[in-house]
């Protein structure tokens, strides 16, 4: 898509005498292009709180969506000259998000990317990462929200004949005295190590706890092991 730098830069200059900013004087306008075409603005809002001032590029997105939504293909921000002016870190975050790493933002003496901007940007990918598919040790998204909390134990099984580990995750951090509500969260598949089980569970929370085949108990979680649990797991040593 052909990009009119200099249309957009005027709309940006237009908008930015609009801007709202009793408190610094530094008016901000911003104008962007959408994948459908059409071009949408935003200008800086300041706030007496200081801290609920909206920048610029925060009006332009809500009016993406405002106006119908789409991706924004290129953007022209400017300061109180007419001048190109670089968006803010959250800004920046923000246009990631809403135009990708392929956005353009107009610069001198180049127009560049949201990747020079932004590298290595935080993103739903990141997010994915975590709680969609990972190796067979995804957290279901409806339990997502139960990520750091409760209690794996690890314990093994015969299946054919064979030793194999699997493990389930209880809601109870297991402390004494404590009193939530017990129940079962999620049955693991079964493992052919301890190891398999035990990193299914630190991908839902850091108290894992081992049970060998005589019933002892080892801690596999993250930090000191609780009172009650005598020993410190180590990969063989149940």
């Amino acid at each position: 898509m052909e990009i009119d730098w200099a249309g957009l830069r005027a709309a940006a200059i237009e908008t930015m005498r609009r801007a709202y900013v009793p408190i610094s004087d530094f008016p901000v306008g911003v104008a962007g292009l959408v994948d459908d075409g059409r071009v949408i603005v935003g200008c800086n809002v300041e706030n007496a709180s200081i801290g609920m001032t909206l920048c610029a590029e925060c009006g332009l997105v809500s009016s993406l969506h405002a106006t119908g939504g789409g991706r924004l293909v290129a953007i022209s921000c400017v300061d109180a000259t007419g001048a190109p002016l670089m968006p803010c870190g959250r800004c920046r975050q923000l246009l990631w998000e809403h135009g990708g790493p392929e956005l353009q933002v107009e610069a001198l003496p180049r127009p560049l990317r949201m990747t020079e901007l932004l590298p290595h940007a935080f993103g739903y990918e990141d997010m994915a990462r975590v709680t969609g598919p990972a190796g067979g040790a995804e957290v279901p998204a409806e339990l997502a929200k139960w990520r750091g909390r409760g209690t794996v134990f690890v314990h093994p099984d015969i299946s054919g004949g064979e030793t194999i580990w699997t493990a389930y995750w209880e809601r109870s951090s297991g402390e004494p005295g404590n009193t939530e509500n017990k129940g079962i969260l999620e049955e693991g598949p079964n493992f052919p190590a301890a190891s398999a089980a035990v990193a299914w569970g630190l991908m839902r929370t850091p108290r894992v706890v081992v049970v060998d085949a005589e019933g002892g108990l080892s801690w596999a979680g993250e930090g000191d092991a609780p009172e009650g649990i005598p020993q410190r797991w180590k990969d063989g040593n149940a």
